[in-house]
């Protein structure tokens, strides 16, 4: 049995997790633990607060009591406002706190990128403007080239959890751009879990949503590999190798 843990912040796509697992076969676990999130708002200072020490803290002292190998930060705002050092900080922050390999979804994003070899990607975001100008930001920095940006100007999680296929389906296909080679949705309030497969072939190329990548960082911290074709291209592909 492979466990994976992740703080999640508040309520609102969780139920994506459940669903997940179910994909991935009797042999993983996801436990999840809620962290307190404090002002519900994609404005820069109340993300930051929102993966602050003291608030990752809490979760992984109630984390370390389900056994798991390892720990995400599952979420992407609250990681990459802080800039490409400062969430690498904070994941370092969160491994040293959790005593395992730690991470967060803004860094699966570039990694899942980087495992599926593509290197230009669009983005649509749920985020207003500032915020998802700082998540292309954060991916350049990590190597990739960002083909465009679909802001959504949505302010609260709690909204973006309401949104189901129509809404989902319509962002990526208003963010997929010219010569994109994939197309990444980055927020974990946002359900994607049950998306994915209509998203790759309705825009006929990756898609990667923040809970898939979130899920599929867990696994590549414990070294496993899980075939779940339902997740999308970035669950059956053989690794890329780096060179």
């Amino acid at each position: 049995m492979t466990a994976l843990g992740f703080l999640y912040p508040g309520h609102s796509g969780e139920d994506d997790y459940p669903r997940m697992e179910q994909l991935l076969g009797s042999d993983v676990r996801l436990d999840l633990v809620h962290t307190d999130i404090g002002e519900d708002a994609h404005r820069v200072d109340a993300l930051r607060e929102m993966g602050s020490e003291r608030r990752l803290a809490a979760g992984v002292a109630a984390l370390r009591l389900t056994g798991v190998e390892t720990v995400v930060w599952a979420c992407t705002s609250g990681s990459f406002v802080h800039g490409w050092e400062g969430a690498r900080d904070q994941v370092r922050t969160l491994a040293r706190l959790a005593g395992m390999p730690a991470s967060s979804t803004s860094f699966a994003f570039v990694h899942a990128a980087r495992e599926l070899g593509v290197r230009r990607v669009a983005v649509g975001a749920t985020y207003p403007d500032d915020v998802a100008a700082l998540f292309a930001d954060f991916l350049r920095a990590g190597g990739l080239e960002v083909t465009g940006v679909r802001p959504s100007g949505i302010v609260t999680a709690a909204e973006v959890g309401t949104w189901g296929e129509e809404e989902v389906l319509g962002l990526a296909g208003a963010a997929d751009a010219s010569g994109a080679e994939a197309v990444l949705l980055p927020d974990t309030a946002l359900h994607t879990a049950a998306y994915v497969g209509l998203l790759e072939k309705a825009l006929a190329k990756p898609v990667l949503t923040a809970n898939q990548v979130t899920v599929w960082e867990g696994l590549r911290l414990a070294d496993r590999r899980v075939n779940a074709p339902a997740l999308g291209r970035l669950f059956t592909r053989e690794p890329i190798v780096q060179v």
